[in-house]
């Protein structure tokens, strides 16, 4: 194979860019989630507040785990490094573990009047950037 078939196309510029975007806003919410102040906790409802008081310190870390290794992911998808794969891998993980937790045990859904949008699209991100990391490891773009 020569050098210039592993080069990757303005598209992988475009997604890596983008994934990091999109990792980089769920490390907001998650900081913005665990740092969350007295005065904003109580503007919230009862079921809100009695939510995000009383979670689990495993709900909570896997909410980091899986933005911070989208994160971790995302920047290493930039640089062309194929522990991108693991760190996606790691990061669907638990988005999967944390979504469980949301929707079966604290059945969020009803608490917050959430809609499936973000759920969804989540997911659907998150099992996008590990199939396409997966791809550009095996057409070589990633070393």
């Amino acid at each position: 194979m020569n050098e210039t078939s592993n080069r990757p196309s303005i598209n992988f510029w475009i997604f890596s860019s983008l994934a990091l975007v999109w990792n980089s806003m769920g490390v907001l919410a998650y900081i913005s989630q665990t740092f969350m102040s007295q005065k904003v906790l109580l503007t919230l409802s009862k079921a809100e507040q009695h939510y995000f008081i009383n979670m689990p310190a495993w709900a909570t870390a896997t909410f980091a785990t899986a933005v911070f290794a989208g994160v971790f992911g995302s920047i290493a998808l930039l640089f062309k490094k194929r522990i991108a794969n693991l760190l996606f891998s790691i990061s669907m993980i638990s988005l999967l573990i944390h979504q469980f937790y949301n929707f079966f045990i604290q059945n969020y859904m009803a608490i917050s009047g959430m809609e499936l949008i973000l759920p969804i699209s989540t997911t659907v991100i998150g099992f996008f950037l590990l199939w396409y990391s997966s791809k550009m490891s095996k057409q070589g773009v990633l070393n």
